[in-house]
Parts: C-alpha cells; structure tokens; sequence
C-alpha cells in the first residue's frame, strides 16, 4: 500500500538506533520545505507567518524566521507564551479569546518584550474580552475579525451585516486596533481533487476582498488580508489582495498532503520509526499506537482508510503496508505475503504529522551527514 506511489520515493537511510517509537525528521526535506513556501510567499508578494502548532518547536521556528518569516501563528495562549518567551518579533493568536484572564500572561510577556501580539475575534464577547485585557495592562493590540470562509468552525459569516458591526467595535475600541481580516480554510482538507482546492481558495480570496470593500465603504480599512491553511497556500494560486498566508504543516507535510496531490513522498520530512513487536495470521504489530500515531485520519477528520504508511526501515526490501487499526500502543499492519521480522523496524508516514508531534516530547533532526540530533518539542502541552 503506497497511495499509489513508487515504494522507493518513501524509502531514507536507515535509522539512528534509538528506542523506538520515536519521531524523525529528515533536515534536508525539512529545509526544502521551509524553503519552498517562503519562496511562493515573496514571489506573490505576500509574507509569511507560518503556524508553529504543527512543529511546536522553538528551533524549526527560528529557521523559519531566518528565511524570512515575519513571525508565528500560534493556537493556545500558553502555546504563543512560549515564542513569545524566546523572542519571536510578532505572534499571532489565532483562537477565539472569551474570557480576558485568560491571556494576562500572555500579554504581560508581550508588553515586558516590545512583542507585536494579535490577537482574533468573532463575536462581541470576544472583543470585550481581549479589550479588558489590554486596558488592564495598559496596551493597544490589533486584532483580525476572524471570517468563516466554509470550514464552519469559527469566524463570522463574510456576508453576514453583523462582520461590519464587530469589525466597527474593534475599530471604535480605545485599547483595540482593527488589524484586518483572517481566515482559515480548513474544508480544503477535504478536496477530492486539486481543481476543487483551487476553487476553494479562490472562494475564500473573493469573501474576504468583498468583504474588504464593504468594510472600506463603511469608512474602515483592513491593513491585512491573512489566510492560512497549507492546501490552499501550497496546493492552490495566492491571489491578488491577499497580505499574509498562514501554513503551518507545510514544514513536515504527511499521507494527507499525498491524498490531496499537493506533496509526493519524496516531500515528506516526518516519520515514525517503530519497531515490529509480534505476528499474527493477518497483521505484523509495531510499538507505535494510537498514542504515537494518533488516530487522526487527517486535518479536520478529513482522510481515507489505515493509518498511516508503512516502509521498511532497513535492508534492502522495498515492501510496503497499511496500517489498519490501533490500540493505544500498538499498531496492527496488515501483510499478504512476508512480514518483517519481529525486532526489525518500519518507518511509517502518519496521516496528520501535526497530531504525531503533539504526541513527542523531543523529535529526532536527522542531519544531512546522518547524524541524529535531539529537538525539543518546546511548546508540546500548551492547551491553555
């Protein structure tokens, strides 16, 4: 089982022996990847703040930075706090704030840095919120007006009266500032092909620039057009009027970038190397489970049937499996004829890499000499 591609675009060096399961990362696909979006971020003229919820990690965001990222997209405060923590110039909150004791720390870092925070809103409860918080410490953030493009998640409807309103509240708010609009179209994940994709980022592009003129009619300006989401940035033409892209598993990429053509396994940076474990009449079983894997089947449930692919880790066989099912440490992998011997090792590519990292407290960077250097998944447990 390949998603119908050769077995030997999946195949790398063997890997360092470590206790498996554990997390690879391949620094030259990683750094090719990194590279590729940041070059289709400057040749539509937009710039880049990439989401560091897939990577977590303080080192992977600091070679993003080098290549020209302005700053990070983050998910949860104490998530932001971190990068905020080390450094990073502008931070990104991109989740719905309700509560305004919820970002004090947050904010109280920013301010102590000279951080630029942004922060989102879709409701007035949201801009209330974020507003008592930055009158308590005495700042002015920027906040987008988060717009539902499709995904029906959260954000406000682009055609809805009520986005003129909120966007106005920000605008009007004494410890506000309006910073524009922003998007995520997540529903891209569930593309069946790359013409569909396409004309789901073309319908985002044309909600939220309709958006923007309405808003410039009613006397507002909205400085930054911000969308995010790696199957429309990588997959998909950036369009005119579009300021900012948001993607974040662009970086690792995994079977669902396979299942929507936008990546061939040859792109893929991440792996979970396991270990075979035992037999049976239909299944090898690896040390990779649910808790390793997750049982993901792709962002926003998107994806197809198994598991993940898997390889063989070494030797010269160029076999290939599915996994079909998991318990929390242990991986079934259906086999036809030969199974790997029990103690050899499999390297799987997972559905959803940004799930598999939540999973790690450290990732294995294999370097372009083979070495195998040990990253910390920095922000890994920030859910508050």
């Amino acid at each position: 089982m390949t998603d119908a591609a050769p077995i030997a675009a999946f195949l790398r060096p063997s890997p360092a022996i470590l206790p498996t399961p554990y997390v690879e990362i391949d620094e030259d696909r990683l750094m090719r990847n990194l590279r590729g979006m940041q070059e289709r971020a400057n040749a539509a003229g937009v710039v880049l703040r990439p989401h560091i919820k897939t990577h977590k990690c303080l080192a992977i965001a600091g070679c993003q930075l080098e290549l020209g990222a302005v700053g990070v997209t983050a998910s949860k405060p104490d998530e932001a706090l971190v990068f905020v923590e080390a450094g990073i110039p502008s931070v990104t909150l991109a989740y719905p704030i309700v509560r305004p004791e919820k970002i004090d720390r947050l904010i109280r870092s920013a301010k102590a840095r000279g951080t630029e925070l942004l922060l989102i809103a879709a409701h007035e409860i949201g801009i209330k919120a974020i507003g008592v918080a930055a009158e308590a410490h005495g700042v002015k953030l920027g906040v987008f007006l988060k717009v539902d493009v499709g995904l029906g998640r959260v954000g406000v409807k682009p055609q809805d009266p009520t986005a003129i309103q909120l966007a106005e509240k920000i605008e009007r708010h004494a410890h506000l500032t309006f910073a524009g609009l922003l998007s995520h179209a997540g529903h891209s994940y569930g593309s069946k092909s790359l013409e569909e994709l396409s004309n789901i980022a073309a319908a985002e592009a044309r909600a939220l620039l309709e958006l923007t003129r309405r808003l410039r009619q009613s006397g507002i300006g909205a400085p930054r057009i911000s969308v995010g989401a790696t199957p429309t940035c990588l997959g998909a033409p950036i369009l005119e009027g579009i300021t900012e892209m948001r993607p974040g598993n662009y970086a690792f990429l995994d079977r669902t970038a396979l299942r929507l053509g936008i990546a061939t396994p040859d792109d893929i940076s991440l792996s979970v190397v396991a270990t075979v474990v035992a037999h049976n009449d239909n299944h090898f079983i690896v040390d990779a489970g649910s808790k390793s894997l997750s049982s993901d089947l792709g962002a926003h449930g998107s994806g197809g049937s198994g598991f993940g692919v898997a390889v063989s880790a070494e030797g010269e066989g160029r076999a290939a499996w599915e996994v079909e099912r998991l318990s929390e440490e242990h991986g079934f992998v259906r086999f036809l004829d030969t199974p790997p011997a029990i103690g050899g090792r499999v390297r799987i590519f997972p559905n959803h890499s940004c799930a598999v990292v939540a999973q790690f407290n450290s990732v294995t960077l294999r370097q372009s000499d083979g070495r195998a250097v040990a990253l910390r998944v920095d922000a890994r447990g920030r859910q508050t």
